[in-house]
């Protein structure tokens, strides 16, 4: 999101916030407690000789190890190399010097993640109030945060994910009525299982259609995802730089007349007008004494659903919620499934077996006992594993503590140590993609894509961390995703019925050649930079 930012700034503010950021830099370079801990070189200029002989740009120069990390062709290239190297805790250096842990140790995450000594960092929780509003649920703290999550579990517990399933299979057999409708021998099925997957959530969460969504709304939507991508290490820093700003200097910032701000404005505004009027019509049924818990919002203000031991949310607290709902459930539920049907498209003996079981346990009806089968499950597991829809995440010190370890690692002074002391302030990065390519934890080859891992039995257990199979994809602890119960159904359900009746093949034009990088989600990209996943489709049912 801060490629936004960047599209939108001025040279004064860049340079302004380039003076904040450079002091802050040398204040908490002397305060650092991680510089004993390895990792890779970092080729600064703030380390000196580099910047007189290299050909890098002023940008690439200050951003340290984030050029490596943030602009490899293929997402993960430099950081999985580190990982095998360094271990699964090293020190890298981020823009203007700023040194941090990357952490994909189970024990340091977990700490990590539950602990109320750390918090979002300022970047993040800025760049989450800047697209979704400082009242929305992924940037709130604390009590408020905790009474909003529990009052929206109610649309998330096992038994309402399940009176969802008609609509997610309603939604997948359009999709599949749109191939087979095709006469295409190439088909490009990123933009139909995004719409169907936006149709879903907007069907299960608001009881409303495309159609009442509106095409305003889901146009700006767009707009912020297709910008949130960073194409230049110009952009990437100056879009960091702006996350560092003061709130209110942002709350400032935000109303610059830009078309990058523009779409931010009537995202979060279109969201809140859309929320308002869910609301109300479901208010208005609910005095007519008419059902209307038949979707999320309904169930939060239906009346029979009160209780006198709930603290139960107010209108606004509701509405404000609409656009992380609506986002949040849908670009990265979609990439999953995309980057899960490339693999298969890959391995046309893996799709068989699947296809396979998915044809044996259709029987006579439409029900698919979906959590009964076992090479689906794995399939999903793994392709959540390989492809996390948010490789890394950030999270700051509120107060000098300790991260314990679970390996232990040995530091530059050659001091074998159990845990790492952090200062107030400190930046760890959560590496969940590097967790899920610790060969430890996910046994031999784990920078294979193998579904088999899952059903052999060679997946460590450990303690748990993530809601789900160990991973992280979902987060965990107060913050995991409040939907991995509906992604997880929305995925079985779309898969089997894609793979039930159409076969996947990968083009033979290279540029069709999909990669996976990272933009504001990890997102499946072609070579001219456009998210896209072409296959050559074919009907066997």
């Amino acid at each position: 999101m801060e490629s936004l930012i960047a599209k939108s700034m001025n040279s004064s503010i860049a340079l302004a916030t380039s003076v904040a950021v450079i002091v802050g830099y040398f204040v908490l370079r002397r305060r650092s407690t991680i510089r004993n801990i390895p990792g890779p070189p970092c080729h600064s200029w703030i380390y000196g000789a580099d910047f007189l002989v290299s050909n890098m740009s002023l940008a690439e120069r200050i951003l340290g190890n984030m050029l490596e990390v943030a602009f490899t062709p293929t997402y993960g290239e430099h950081e999985f190399l580190w990982q095998k190297a360094y271990g699964s805790v090293y020190r890298f250096t981020g823009c203007f010097g700023d040194e941090r842990l990357m952490v994909a140790d189970p024990m340091a995450l977990q700490y990590i993640l539950n602990s109320p000594h750390f918090a979002l960092s300022s970047l993040m929780q800025n760049m989450i109030d800047l697209v979704f509003g400082e009242h929305s649920l992924i940037g709130l703290r604390g009590q408020t945060h905790k009474r909003i999550r529990n009052e929206f579990n109610i649309g998330f517990t096992a038994a309402a994910v399940r009176d969802y399933q008609p609509i997610f299979e309603k939604f997948a057999q359009a999709t599949s009525q749109q191939l087979e409708a095709s006469d295409a021998e190439i088909v490009d099925i990123s933009p139909l299982l995004g719409k169907a997957t936006v149709a879903a959530i907007a069907e299960a969460t608001l009881g409303y259609s495309l159609e009442e969504l509106g095409e305003a709304y889901q146009t700006a939507n767009a707009e912020i995802m297709t910008g949130a991508a960073y194409h230049s290490p110009g952009e990437y820093l100056f879009g960091t730089m702006m996350m560092r700003l003061p709130p209110w200097l942002l709350r400032v910032v935000i109303n610059l007349p830009t078309k990058a701000f523009d779409a931010i404005r009537r995202t979060r505004s279109l969201a809140l007008q859309i929320g308002a009027r869910a609301v109300q019509g479901k208010q208005a049924l609910a005095q007519q004494g008419l059902d209307i818990d038949t979707d999320l919002f309904g169930l939060l203000l239906d009346p029979q659903n009160s209780d006198t031991t709930r603290d139960k949310l107010t209108s606004e607290e509701i509405i404000s919620q609409t656009g992380t709902m609506m986002v949040a459930g849908h670009e990265t539920t979609t990439n999953t499934m995309l980057f899960g049907l490339l693999e298969l498209a890959k391995n046309a003996e893996l799709q068989d077996e699947l296809r396979a079981e998915i044809h044996s346990m259709a029987g006579a009806g439409d029900n698919h006992a979906y959590d009964s089968m076992p090479l689906l499950n794995a399939f999903i597991k793994e392709s959540l594993r390989f492809y996390p829809a948010e490789p890394s995440t950030e999270r700051m010190a509120l107060q000098d503590t300790v991260i314990p370890l679970s390996e232990g690692l040995t530091t530059i002074s050659g001091e074998r140590i159990s845990q790492i002391p952090v200062r107030k302030g400190q930046i760890v990065i959560v590496g969940i993609a590097s967790y899920q390519r610790h060969d430890l934890r996910w046994g031999e080859n784990p920078n294979v894509f193998r579904p088999a891992r899952w059903l052999e039995g060679t997946v460590s257990k450990g303690d748990a961390i993530g809601p789900y199979s160990n991973l992280l994809t979902f987060l965990g602890g107060p913050h995991t995703c409040l939907g991995w119960r509906f992604a997880l159904l929305e995925m079985q359900v779309v898969i089997c019925e894609l793979i039930g009746k159409f076969s996947f093949a990968l083009p033979e034009d290279e540029n069709d050649r999909v990669i996976a990088r990272r933009t504001n989600t990890l997102q499946p990209t072609l070579p001219n930079g456009k998210k896209g996943v072409p296959l050559r489709v074919t009907r066997v049912l």
